[in-house]
C-alpha cells in the first residue's frame, strides 16, 4: 500500500516537473515556430529545468506530494498553484539576474501553461486512479436518490468517495421544478416524486434513497407504500437530529421503519433559553432509570449542569444510565440517588443535603391496565409521591419544577389519567404558593419506551404472534423519546408558573396501520392481528385537552399552554391517609 502511493505520488511529482518543459515547447512551437537560436533555446531549457528541480524540491517540501490535501481537491489545486507561483519568481529571478533580456513572455506565459496542464494530469490521474470505485459500484446496488438538496448532495459525495460503497446512484428525483435540468457530481435529474415508477423501469433500481431530513409522515407513507408494490427497499437518511454536526454518514442510513413514520418533524430549541435554566445548575431527575427519565438525563448532561442528580428506586436502572452517560456503572458517587419518592424523609434528606435548583419529575407508574386493578399504587406514586416531591422541593427554594405529564389528564377516564390530573393540580398549587415556574409538560405515547406499544408488537412478532390490538380504529399520538424529552426541557424554559405545557403530537396514528407496519418490517407474511376490545377506562381516541381547558399558544410553535386549576393537599388527602394508615382511596373523589 506504501509502495503504491509513493509510486503514485512520484508520479504525480514527475508529471508535474514534466509539465514545465511542456509549457516552454507549446510557447515557442506558438510563437516562435521552434526557430530559436542556440543560445536562446540553451537560456530558456536552463530556466524550465531550474524551474523542474524547483517545483520538486517546494512541492516536497510544502507536502504536496506527501498527502497533505486529498488528491484533486479544491485545496491540493490551491497549493498547487502557490506552489507554482513560488517557483515562477525563484526560477524568472534567476533568468532575470543572468541576462537582463531575459523573454519576458516565458517568465509570464508559462508558469500558466504549466499549471494548466499539471490541472490536467490531475484529472486524468483521477480518473484512473478512481477505476477500483467505479469497478466496485458496478457490483453495489443501483439506487436512486429522492432529494437534491443539501442531505441528497453529501449522500452522492459519499457513495462517490466510499471505497466500497453499497450503493451506485442511478439518478435523482427531486419536486421542485427549478431542478428539473439539475445535476449533482454528475448525476442527472430523473424527474420529480410522481416519476418514481418510471425512473425504476428505467434505471433498474432497487433502493430508493429518502435524502429529505424533514419529510412528512404524509411523505413517507407514500414512497414506502409505492416502493413496496415495486419491489424496492426504501433506505432513509436520518433526521437531523441524529446527524452529528448536520453531516449525512453512509453507515446511518437505514431501512425505512416505522420510528421514520411517526417521528421525523424538525424541532427548533432556542438553545440560549434552555442554558439559562440548566447550565451551570444543580439539576435532579425522578426517575431517571426510565425511558423518558433516562433520555432527560442524557440531553440535560449536554447542557452543562454543575451537578446532575439521577434518582430512582431501581438500582439497575440507575446502572444503566450511568453506563449510558459517563460509560462506567460503579454506582459509587453521590449523584446516583437509590431513593422512593414515596418516601418522604428519605426525599428530604437527598434535596436538603443535595439542595437542587431544577427538577424534572419524570418518576410515575404508567401502565394503564395495571392500574386499573391497582388503583391504590397508582394513588401512591403517582398523586403521593408527587406530593412528596413537591413538598421537599418547596422546602429547599427549588427554582424551577418541570413535572412529566400525559394526555390521558386530559378529560380522565382511567385510573392513570385521574393521578396524572391530580400531580398536575398538585403541581399548579405549589406554582401559586411559591410564585415560582413550577408546571407540568403532557404529552402521550413515546416510540421505544419499556411497555410501549412497539416493544410489546415486536415481542409479539418475535414469538409467531398474534399481535394483539383492542380495536381497529383505535388512534393514538406519538413521539420518539428524544423529541419529546426536547421540548420537555425547551417547555420547562418559556412555561408559566402552574401551566400545563400541551406537546404538539402531530396526527393521530391508527395502532393497527402501526401494527401492520412492524409486521412488514419483520418480513414476516403469516402474523395475525387479533382485536381484543377495550379494556376499562380505555378510550377510542385520546385527547390533548379537557372539555373547557383555555388553550394559548406559547412562543413555541410545537408547544401549547393550558391554565390548570391548582387543588391543595388538604383537599385531597385525609389526616389518615397521609398517615399511610388507610390506602383505600379512590382518586376520582378528587377530582
Amino acid at each position: 500500500m506504501f509502495f503504491r502511493l509513493l509510486v503514485r505520488r512520484g508520479g504525480v511529482a514527475a508529471w508535474d516537473a514534466a509539465m514545465w518543459f511542456v509549457a516552454l515547447a507549446f510557447l515557442i512551437l506558438i510563437r516562435y515556430d521552434l526557430s530559436l537560436s542556440p543560445e536562446r533555446w540553451t537560456e530558456q531549457l536552463s530556466y524550465v529545468a531550474i524551474a523542474a528541480v524547483a517545483q520538486v524540491l517546494v512541492g516536497f517540501g510544502v507536502h504536496l506530494y506527501l498527502g497533505r490535501s486529498r488528491f484533486g481537491s479544491f485545496g491540493e489545486v490551491a497549493l498547487l498553484s502557490a506552489v507554482v507561483g513560488i517557483v515562477a519568481l525563484v526560477a524568472g529571478g534567476i533568468g532575470f539576474v543572468v541576462n537582463p533580456d531575459f523573454s519576458r513572455a516565458v517568465v509570464v506565459t508559462v508558469p500558466m501553461l504549466a499549471l494548466l496542464g499539471m490541472g490536467v494530469g490531475r484529472m486524468f490521474f483521477r480518473a484512473f486512479y478512481g477505476t477500483d470505485r467505479v469497478r466496485s459500484k458496478i457490483i453495489a446496488t443501483p439506487a436512486i436518490v429522492y432529494g437534491a438538496g443539501d442531505a441528497g448532495v453529501q449522500v452522492a459525495k459519499l457513495i462517490d468517495t466510499a471505497e466500497e460503497p453499497p450503493y451506485s446512484i442511478v439518478g435523482f428525483l427531486d419536486d421542485d421544478p427549478a431542478k428539473r435540468f439539475y445535476r449533482v457530481r454528475s448525476y442527472r435529474m430523473l424527474g420529480r416524486g410522481a416519476d418514481l415508477e418510471k425512473a425504476v423501469e428505467k434505471t433498474e433500481a432497487e433502493v430508493l434513497i429518502l435524502a429529505v431530513t424533514n419529510a412528512s409522515p404524509e411523505l413517507i407513507t407514500s414512497l414506502g407504500e409505492r416502493t413496496k408494490a415495486l419491489g424496492v427497499k426504501l433506505v432513509m437518511v436520518p433526521p437531523v437530529r441524529e446527524m452529528i454536526d448536520g453531516r449525512v454518514e453512509l453507515d446511518k442510513l437505514r431501512t425505512f421503519n416505522v420510528a421514520d413514520l411517526l417521528g421525523r418533524r424538525p424541532i427548533k430549541t432556542d438553545l440560549k433559553s434552555i442554558a439559562d435554566y440548566v447550565t451551570g445548575k444543580v439539576v435532579l431527575v425522578t426517575g431517571a432509570g426510565g425511558s423518558i427519565g433516562s433520555e432527560l438525563a442524557r440531553q440535560l448532561k449536554r447542557m452543562g449542569p454543575s451537578k446532575l442528580l439521577l434518582l430512582d428506586r431501581d438500582e439497575s436502572a440507575l446502572h444503566s444510565v450511568q453506563l449510558s452517560i459517563y460509560g462506567q456503572g460503579l454506582l459509587d458517587t453521590d449523584d446516583m440517588v437509590l431513593c422512593d419518592i414515596r418516601d418522604l424523609d428519605a426525599l428530604r434528606t437527598v434535596f436538603r443535603r443535595q439542595r437542587p435548583q431544577v427538577v424534572f419529575h419524570a418518576a410515575a407508574l404508567k401502565h394503564l391496565p395495571m392500574l386499573e386493578q391497582y388503583p391504590d399504587e397508582g394513588w401512591k406514586t403517582n398523586v403521593l409521591g408527587s406530593l412528596n416531591v413537591l413538598t421537599v422541593a418547596e422546602e429547599v427554594g427549588v427554582e424551577r419544577f418541570v413535572n412529566i405529564s400525559t394526555d390521558k389528564a386530559a378529560d380522565a377516564t382511567a385510573v392513570l389519567g385521574q393521578t396524572k390530573r391530580l400531580a398536575e393540580r398538585l403541581t399548579s398549587h405549589f406554582a401559586e404558593t411559591t410564585g415560582r415556574p413550577y408546571l407540568s409538560v403532557r404529552f402521550g405515547n413515546v416510540l421505544g419506551s419499556r411497555g410501549s406499544v412497539l416493544y410489546a408488537f415486536r415481542a409479539q412478532i418475535e414469538r409467531g404472534g398474534p399481535i394483539t390490538v383492542t380495536h381497529p380504529d383505535v388512534t393514538r399520538y406519538f413521539m420518539t423519546i428524544p423529541e419529546a424529552c426536547e421540548l420537555v426541557i425547551q417547555a420547562g424554559a418559556i412555561g408559566h408558573p402552574g401551566d400545563a405545557l400541551v406537546l404538539d403530537m402531530g396526527e393521530p396514528v391508527k395502532i393497527v396501520d402501526v401494527a401492520k407496519r412492524l409486521i412488514d418490517e419483520s418480513g414476516a407474511q403469516d402474523i395475525e392481528i387479533v382485536f381484543t376490545g377495550l379494556r376499562h377506562g380505555e378510550k377510542l381516541h385520546e385527547v390533548l385537552f379537557s372539555q373547557g381547558e383555555d388553550h394559548v399558544a406559547s412562543t413555541h410553535p410545537l408547544i401549547t399552554q393550558v391554565p390548570v386549576p391548582p387543588i391543595a393537599p388538604g383537599e385531597i388527602i385525609a389526616a389518615d391517609v397521609w398517615d399511610g394508615t388507610d390506602m383505600d382511596y379512590d382518586p376520582r373523589r378528587a377530582l
